[in-house]
């Protein structure tokens, strides 16, 4: 089973829900939001304005309690060696975590796109998730596992797997 859980206030109800459906349908397996969001605060970091993603990814991992659970976040991101990351995960551990603070039109200056939004999130979710099934990033680069460090190179992907990347996850399912 995967669950998804919000990393602070900043994503909305209906994004989970729908990030959910469509997980299930890649995964075939169920897919819960719970309820209660974690709160982030202890990741911020004041200098660079951003929030630790690997410290929170630790928080998440004790509270797996046995699912694949996937923390998404309206917050910046970082992991010390980058400016910024979309998302980071375990490698074939239990937890991954996104962020739609990068993913969002909004944040370049552009207008309002919520169905951009959400077909990035898929594709993050999708890498991420991938990671913890163990997958590496992918050479096909419309496979959401590509590795991406725009977000131009995410609307470049596919939302779901290429073959080999498919076949590898539900060898391992």
């Amino acid at each position: 089973m995967i669950q998804l859980v919000a990393i602070g206030e900043g994503v909305q109800t209906a994004l989970l829900d729908g990030l959910s459906a469509r997980l299930a349908r890649q995964f075939r397996d169920s897919v819960h939001v719970r309820p209660q969001p974690i709160d982030p605060s202890f990741a911020y970091d004041p200098v660079r304005n951003q929030y630790h993603a690997t410290a929170i990814l630790r928080q998440l991992s004790g509270s797996a309690n046995g699912a694949r659970l996937l923390g998404v976040t309206g917050v910046d991101l970082y992991v010390p060696i980058f400016t910024f990351v979309f998302g980071e995960a375990q490698l074939a551990g239990a937890c991954a975590l996104t962020s739609i603070h990068r993913l969002r039109e909004d944040y370049y200056g552009l207008p309002t796109d919520p169905e951009l939004t959400a077909s990035r999130l898929l594709k993050t979710a999708l890498h991420e998730l991938g990671h913890t099934y163990g997958l590496r990033h992918c050479t096909d680069w419309s496979c959401p596992m590509a590795s991406s460090t725009a977000v131009d190179r995410i609307d470049l992907k596919n939302d779901e797997y290429c073959l080999r990347c498919r076949k590898a996850i539900h060898a391992l399912s």
